[in-house]
């Protein structure tokens, strides 16, 4: 399954990529479920984001790799890929794209690709992954405008 979610925000595609960084991540974690970070080495290549995910009764550890990561004067955009996932997800790739605009503004892109062990499950999960990055989008806004 995908999710993409966009969100266009005012400052320069420079400006943006320079804030993503360990203090955007732990403003981006939505309310539920509580998120602890465990370990956030940055946006490169082989770097490693590791989280905990605390759903009250039991806890879900979460380690994603940063599988690649490229640079041009029109777009920056990195991947993590989901190496110990919580027991609902089977897959799970996420494309980071900052997208200079006209405007010299910048487009915010999250692009998700997900996989359940169920094809049912995958179906149930959407409207809770799209809550989830929907949840970035006044953060992104106010942050970076």
């Amino acid at each position: 399954m995908k999710v993409t979610l966009q969100t266009p925000v005012s400052a320069p595609l420079r400006t943006v990529w320079e804030g993503f960084d360990e203090s955007l991540f732990t403003k981006l974690s939505p309310p539920f479920p509580p998120v602890r970070l465990l370990r956030f080495d940055g946006s490169y290549p082989g770097d490693i984001v590791s989280l905990e995910l605390n759903f009250l009764l039991f806890k879900q550890k979460w380690t994603s790799i940063i599988a690649s990561q490229q640079e041009t004067e029109q777009e920056i955009y990195f991947v993590d890929e989901g190496q110990t996932l919580p027991f609902f997800l089977s897959f799970w790739r996420h494309t980071h794209r900052l997208i200079k605009t006209e405007s010299n503004g910048t487009l915010i892109a999250d692009e998700i690709e997900y996989r359940t062990p169920f094809l049912i499950l995958d179906y149930l999960m959407y409207p809770f992954l799209w809550a989830q990055f929907a949840y970035r989008k006044p953060i992104y806004k106010r942050l970076f405008s």
